[in-house]
């Protein structure tokens, strides 16, 4: 998150210093270069803002570009009037260009996001699986749960509790959603409740513990993450069936 936050933050500056620093640049050569040559010049700044991954500033850069265009390359210089209908149609051009590329490449980025995101899910889906396989106590498994719960779900801590089922806190349901009580909690736009929220490990009607979430205060795991945390809560309730068998048979 603090990573997200910088990049923002190096974004809102690129698109506010960038323009008018390349404009400022490209200067000295007013004379010899075309003002279209100009206008790709800046297409390139707005699309390296917008890599960044940021809607916003990816737009300011657009006008920013179009603005400062204005201001050097179009008649009469140093003001943001435009006398040819030339100069005119290319700073209209800048701008809905900009804006259209900023959010192509905001969105390819997310994508990019979303598709190494998958990537991690699935390598913690896989890795608890081949433990389910190899250890040799289901507590292990249901251990490594706990710690990957603790990353996916943006927790302070986490624990689990075999076979107790007290009291009626928040619930983390299989299909991602929060109960309190019968009533939905709306994650993405709250965040996650500000208290412990359990996540039941049941197959087949068998219930075998839970784990109690702590959560960040303000958080909010993607949906997507939330049913990682179920699929790996069902893995962790395979791995203990064995031994609550033997608990039922004792």
């Amino acid at each position: 998150m603090r990573q997200n936050l910088t990049s923002g933050r190096t974004a809102l500056v690129s698109s506010l210093l960038l323009p008018p620093a390349v404009c400022a640049v490209l200067l000295p050569a007013r004379g010899s270069l075309a003002n279209t040559d100009v206008a790709l010049g800046l297409v390139v700044v707005i699309v390296a803002v917008a890599s960044l991954g940021h809607r916003v500033p990816g737009a300011l850069t657009a006008v920013s570009a179009a603005v400062w265009f204005d201001f050097f390359f179009t008649r009469p210089y140093a003001t943001f009037d435009i006398s040819k209908s030339a100069d005119l149609t290319t700073a209209v051009l800048l701008l809905l260009v900009g804006l259209a590329v900023s959010q192509l490449a905001t969105h390819a980025r997310r994508m990019r996001v979303i598709a190494i995101t998958d990537a991690g899910y699935l390598a913690q889906i896989h890795d608890t699986a081949v433990l389910s396989r190899s250890a040799n106590s289901p507590l292990a498994v249901a251990d490594h749960v706990r710690e990957q719960l603790i990353e996916v779900l943006q927790l302070r801590g986490c624990r689990f509790e075999y076979g107790t089922l007290m009291g009626h806190p928040p619930r983390l349901e299989h299909d991602g959603s929060v109960l309190i009580g019968e009533n939905v909690w709306d994650v993405d736009r709250l965040g996650m409740p500000a208290q412990e929220v359990e996540l039941r490990l049941v197959s087949s009607d068998r219930y075998y513990g839970r784990f109690m979430l702590d959560p960040i205060p303000g958080a909010r795991p993607s949906r997507q993450a939330r049913l990682v945390a179920a699929t790996l809560a069902d893995q962790a309730g395979a791995a203990l069936d064995p031994m609550w068998r033997v608990d039922k048979a004792a």
